[in-house]
């Protein structure tokens, strides 16, 4: 299998260290000018100390690389392939991780993010969407004519769609197919072919429309499952995962599969176990069976941290890897004001945080000249509503914090956390500043 990822040299990489940072970059202390990113690590900075301006998001760096470990020996196990959601980070020197670490490809949402990943040298991307306008047309046509290199899967769940692509690549005289996914989708749900029938007509047009596009393989996103219960939600994407093997199964009858590897792709990050299990019994020859997750770099402290538990609990496959996923994204904050016995207000709001799964929780805390470690704040610290500058905390009345006093909270969600931030900080476990992430929203 040939690196989805260009040379270590890729210049355009090297040119991330090389972007000027100052104090108008949330985090970056004031009074800082002409600082290289690449040079952040050699500061000598220490959150705990306060040479960073707050509030500030950090990276544990050990962390990031235990869960990056964790998930290679899952897919080890497994045998599956990963292309995660670059849209998570949006942080090409994270897909560098990534791909370094094993990922098959990088999946993407949009074409400015296939466009920040091309340019950072991920050769093989994913773009999990539907490929509409002519724009987005030509974009991903000019890409495809300029490297012979890049490799490219999109989506397709209607005739439209594939007519839209297919005649931009003739009109460029592209000397290859575009490869296209087959969608499967739910009812009320977002893309994707409802019945196995509409899916055929898509696979059909794609045929069709040869040499200009090809039939790679059938995707879906089961994330979107709903339910009262977890076994309700077990059972939808049970029975998502069944029809996207159905449609698979329908196109490798009538031959509609282009020649080569046949990809079946599915892929959040709370069922991954399950997408691996059921597509790779859904007996499809020459099958190379993708899952996308991309919160597991980070993992959080909310929506993905139970659903971790509630996989590690149904998969023996991820109970035999060693170790887990553990949180590694978290923001910091000062308290800014004790107005009420039972509430402290922290300097952060919805500019910093992502709260569309849950608001950040509060960890641990450090009174700034204390020394030590971050101490920990059990859940009766609970952050309340979030202004877009304001966190409100009810605290209990016994609570130590004080106004100076630093927060640490974890995240619900990371990927709306993420988009958040130009900056991201790496830190070690004693909060020495070792480095940082740039972001591309």
């Amino acid at each position: 299998m040939r690196p989805a990822l260009d040379s270590e040299l890729n210049p355009a990489m090297a040119g991330i260290d090389d972007a000027m940072l100052d104090g108008l970059v949330k985090g970056i202390p004031g009074g800082t000018a002409g600082l290289r990113l690449g040079d952040i690590g050699r500061q000598g900075w220490n959150l705990l100390a306060e040479d960073l301006a707050l509030p500030v998001a950090v990276i544990h760096e050990p962390v990031m690389a235990a869960n990056s470990r964790w998930m290679a020996g899952f897919l080890k196990a497994t045998g599956a392939l990963l292309a995660p959601h670059g849209k998570t980070t949006m942080s090409p020197q994270l897909f560098r991780r990534q791909l370094a670490d094993g990922a098959w490809a990088i999946t993407v949402a949009t074409v400015q993010q296939l466009l920040v990943a091309r340019r950072f040298g991920v050769v093989r991307v994913l773009l999990a969407n539907q490929i509409v306008g002519r724009q987005a047309a030509r974009t991903i046509v000019a890409e495809l004519a300029a490297d012979p290199g890049f490799e490219f899967y999109g989506l397709a769940d209607s005739p439209q769609t594939v007519a839209g692509i297919a005649n931009e690549a003739r009109r460029a005289g592209l000397a290859r197919p575009v490869n296209l996914l087959l969608e499967g989708g739910m009812a009320g749900g977002r893309t994707g072919c409802r019945d196995v029938e509409g899916a055929l007509a898509v696979a059909r047009a794609i045929a069709a429309a040869h040499p200009w596009v090809s039939l790679a393989g059938v995707e879906g996103f089961e994330g979107l499952v709903r339910g009262d219960s977890e076994p309700e939600r077990l059972a939808g994407v049970h029975r998502f995962l069944d029809h996207l093997c159905a449609i698979a199964a329908a196109c490798q009858r009538e031959g509609l599969f282009a020649p080569g590897p046949v990809i079946l792709t599915a892929g959040g990050s709370s069922y991954y176990d399950l997408v691996v299990a059921r597509l790779g019994a859904a007996g499809i020859a020459d099958a190379r069976i993708v899952t996308r997750s991309g919160c597991y770099l980070t993992h959080d402290s909310g929506l993905y941290r139970q659903a971790f538990a509630h996989l590690r609990q149904r998969s023996p496959a991820a109970r035999a890897v060693p170790g887990g996923l553990a949180p590694a994204l978290e923001l910091w904050a000062y308290v800014q004001s004790r107005p009420e016995p039972g509430r402290a207000i922290l300097a952060l709001g919805k500019r910093d945080a992502g709260h569309d799964a849950g608001f950040p929780v509060p960890e641990r805390w450090h009174r700034p000249g204390a020394g030590g470690t971050p101490l920990a704040l059990g859940g009766d610290h609970r952050v309340v509503e979030l202004n877009d500058q304001h966190a409100h905390m009810a605290v209990p009345p016994h609570s130590p914090l004080g106004v100076g006093d630093m927060v640490g909270l974890g995240v619900s969600h990371p990927c709306t956390t993420f988009d958040k931030w130009q900056v991201i900080f790496l830190v070690d476990a004693a909060y020495r500043v070792t480095g940082a992430i740039r972001t591309f929203f």
